[in-house]
């Protein structure tokens, strides 16, 4: 017997409802997301004890050794992971999302005798694997436990056309006849298509791609809410979904491309990572001391924070060089590119822990015409974003892409770890140019050495 009557049951859904909305409505910029954050975990904390107090459930000491199992591992894995590795850990998290849905999708199969229930199951059965294969695929690419270029074969397309056909096939035989051995056959076929779609995508693009299959684990939750009769879920995947495909699509833009390119472009030929060899051409190298002295007699510096500065957590020495600049009179920004570091918003998130005011980010529409009034630049950790080869090398796996327009400041200093090309895997020929010097180390050394030399002047 449940607690809750249906009209209980149905108002504490409509609120954790309400609640998710609120919290993509937090998420939407780096002021309240911390407070969007809490305020769809409150809303999910209402759906689950809603659940609990609203069904007749079964078998509940599995179900709550299966949470406190889940809690145990996933509470600690958050809290320690780096800044830097969040796109995989929402990569895990969302592949166990439509692989959990792909299973439920499976095992209510034997219960669903209407065609139409049995349309919904073979739908998530079939995005949820691809889901699930597929975001495991971008673990690896982004974690680098293989390797990050596009991985084609002769036949690809072809090999997954086949797969495709045999998984129509397949699911339209379940809808009519509930087959449970072509249902398995199906959840098959799908973690098959979500490997062949992944494997080839360029590294540079494979943060797009996780917000993708995040769009598509929340296509096939509303599915699995169907199957179950549970609105909630319908709700909250419907959102996951919309708001996954709202992303893809403006990550896209910002990188200049379409969702369709990012996806099959290797297909004809083409690459979304380029050479990894490194250039022997000249550099005009600085030190420290000679940085100091731009940035202290400067009247404009923008601040242009990428992958680099991430992986060095150098964020705070960062904000605490803005700072000693400002105490000089000089007017300091920081540059912002949507898809700096890999993942919207990581920069916005990395500056936002060091305190930097939110008036002093300023996105990449914004700040472009304002580089030709900076007399630096200062390019801390970041390549791709920058590079020109967007704007003129029509055979570049970036071409096309917006970038920070730093090559118009009157001088340009990148703080890099060593000459090797950024995430895309193309060299930056902005680094050889007269208006360049590098200064070369870890982000957060350099910007300490070159901090206590402004302090210094």
């Amino acid at each position: 017997m449940s607690l809750l009557d249906p009209v209980w049951t149905s108002l504490l859904y409509l609120v954790a409802a309400v609640f998710f909305i609120l919290a993509l409505r937090g998420l939407s910029s780096p002021r309240t997301a911390r407070r969007g954050n809490l305020i769809g975990a409150a809303g999910a904390l209402i759906a689950v004890v809603t659940v609990f107090l609203s069904s007749r459930l079964e078998n509940i000491p599995w179900i709550l050794a299966a949470i406190v199992v889940g809690s145990a591992v996933a509470a600690p894995v958050a809290r320690r992971v780096k800044m830097t590795q969040m796109p995989q850990l929402v990569a895990l998290f969302n592949g166990v999302g439509g692989g959990a849905a792909a299973l439920v999708a499976l095992l209510e199969l034997s219960h669903a005798g209407d065609p139409w229930v049995r349309l919904a199951i073979v739908f998530t059965l079939l995005v949820g694997a691809v889901s699930f294969a597929g975001s495991g695929v971008t673990f690896a690419k982004l974690q680098e436990l293989m390797t990050t270029r596009p991985v084609v074969f002769p036949g690809l397309p072809a090999v997954m056309a086949a797969v495709l056909l045999a998984a129509v096939a397949a699911a339209a035989v379940v809808v009519f006849t509930g087959s449970l051995p072509l249902a398995s056959l199906l959840l098959v076929l799908g973690l098959a298509a979500g490997i062949l779609l992944v494997l080839p995508v360029g590294g540079a693009d494979v943060p797009i791609v996780i917000s993708l299959l995040n769009a598509f684990t929340g296509l096939a939750v509303a599915a699995s809410g169907l199957v179950l009769g549970n609105v909630l879920l319908v709700v909250a995947g419907t959102l996951v979904g919309a708001s996954g495909t709202i992303l893809t699509r403006a990550m896209a833009a910002a990188m200049g491309r379409s969702v369709a390119g990012i996806l099959f472009g290797a297909f004809r030929g083409g690459s979304t990572a380029g050479s990894t060899a490194v250039s022997e051409r000249p550099v005009r190298s600085s030190s420290a001391e000679d940085v100091a002295v731009l940035l202290g007699y400067a009247q404009r510096v923008i601040i242009v924070p990428g992958y680099g500065l991430a992986v060095a957590q150098g964020q705070h020495t960062a904000a605490e060089l803005a700072l000693a600049l400002e105490s000089r009179g000089i007017e300091v920004d920081f540059a912002i590119h949507p898809v700096a570091g890999r993942m919207p918003g990581h920069m916005n998130v990395l500056l936002a822990e060091a305190n930097v005011p939110y008036e002093s980010l300023k996105e990449m529409g914004e700040i472009n015409p304002e580089f030709k009034t900076a007399d630096v630049a200062l390019v801390v950790g970041a390549n791709d974003v920058v590079n020109p080869a967007a704007k003129t090398s029509a055979g570049s796996p970036i071409y096309g892409m917006p970038i920070l327009e730093v090559a118009e400041a009157r001088q340009v200093v990148f703080l890099k770890r060593s000459m090797r090309p950024g995430f895309a895997g193309i060299e930056n020929d902005l680094l050889y140019e007269p208006q360049t010097s590098l200064l070369f180390g870890d982000a957060k050394d350099s910007l300490a050495q070159v901090l206590g030399a402004v302090k210094a002047l």
